[in-house]
Order: structure tokens, then sequence, then C-alpha cells
């Protein structure tokens, strides 16, 4: 039996079209969103494609699409975790900000670097600040070190990997197919330690939302191929 492991992005978010950095703000899917995960339903259905098992983030955009996906594929049905892990990294003071209007008050550069770079904090965001995930009863298990108030793609990724390597990785191992629901950051850190791309290379990978990327995996989760469906 083939090993795969299907990543998603989440289709357009309500904040995606007003052009704002989102992060761990909890926005809904726009109606072009809930489309684009519809069509990610239907063309694994149409591919044939048997999901085992889906993983997701605890936001709902992400949690919306892999709920639709597995509506299209008739697959609603198939056990599901959802993990902070998977959360779209977090912009710290940036988030709610409009990124056109960030640009001009500091600089295309900056913001690029913000927005881009593997090792470049944002600015972080105030603990005691009303949209700080620490008062959000969702993260209330966590330690509050852990809880981050402002991400890199490289504290992204640290946080991701574990979930991976206890989670992702073991069921996909158990001869699964696995669908994993996420955000552009994070899917774009899980493809990083997948197919181990250089620091500054990572910088140029871009993750459409809404269309399918499928991984075939050997025993050891090296890659055999990818395409997109």
């Amino acid at each position: 039996m083939m090993r795969r492991i299907i990543l998603v992005r989440h289709g357009v978010s309500e904040w995606n079209l007003l052009n704002l950095f989102t992060g761990w703000t909890d926005v809904d899917l726009s109606e072009q969103g809930v489309l684009e995960a519809k069509e990610a339903g239907q063309k694994l259905k149409a591919a044939g494609i048997e999901l085992d098992m889906a993983f997701t983030s605890v936001l709902k955009r992400a949690i919306r699409t892999c709920h639709i996906i597995l509506e299209e594929t008739d697959q609603l049905w198939i056990p599901e975790v959802k993990s902070w892990r998977l959360n779209e990294r977090h912009y710290g003071d940036l988030q709610g900000l409009n990124k056109q209007q960030t640009a001009e008050k500091y600089g295309e550069e900056q913001v690029l670097k913000w927005r881009r770079s593997y090792n470049t904090l944002p600015p972080l965001m105030d603990p005691n600040n009303p949209l700080s995930p620490a008062n959000d009863r969702r993260y209330a298990n966590l330690q509050k070190r852990v809880i981050p108030m402002g991400e890199n793609l490289e504290t992204t990724l640290e946080r991701v990997i574990p979930f991976w390597e206890d989670q992702i990785a073991p069921a996909i191992l158990d001869r699964k197919t696995v669908l994993v629901a996420a955000h552009g950051n994070s899917l774009r850190a899980l493809i990083k330690y997948l197919e181990e791309i250089p620091d500054d290379e990572i910088m140029q990978l871009e993750i459409p939302t809404g269309q399918p990327l499928v991984y075939e995996l050997n025993d050891d989760l090296t890659i055999i191929r990818k395409y997109y469906l």
C-alpha cells in the first residue's frame, strides 16, 4: 500500500481579501475560500484518493477547509486531530494590520523580511494585548512560555516538526493516507523539512490556496514524487 500525505492550504480567508496580517487571529473563510475547499475535495474524489486520517489546526479557516474537503469526498467519518502546532505563524504586533499600509510605514524591504525571512521575528505582541493567544481558552492547557507572541518561519518549524514526528509520521508509517489542512507558513515549514530546502531558498516557496499537494513516500518517508491535483 502506498504511503501518501496530502497538504492543502486553507482557502482564501476574509482577511486575505482585505490584505491584512492574520496569523493566529481566528478569521473565517471567504465565499471564494469555501469554493476553493469544495474544488479541492472534488479533485481528491476525482483522483479516487481514500483518506484514512486528517490533521488540522485549531483555527476555523483550516478546520472548515478540512471539513469541506472531507464532506466533498464523503469521508467526514475519518479520524481527525486538531493541534495548535499546525496554526499559521504568529505575526506578533503585525496581526490585524494592512500589509500595504505597513509597507508604507516601515518600508517594503522591512515588511518583506518580516513576511518571508526564515529567522527575522516580527514586532512581538504584548501578552496583555486582548488579541493575545494567552487570553484564548483554546490554549489554556499550554504553558505560558510555550505560547508565542510572534514567530518567524524558523520558530514555526520548531513547533510543527514535533507534531510531525509524534502524530503525522506515525500515521503515515501505519500505511495511512493522511490529509493535512493547514496554513501557508505551517505548511511551508513542513515542506522545508520534508524536502530539506535550505534556509535561504525557502523564501521563494509559494503554496497556492485550496490546491491539494500530494506526496508519495518511501518506507523511510523520503519522497518518491510530489504533484498538485
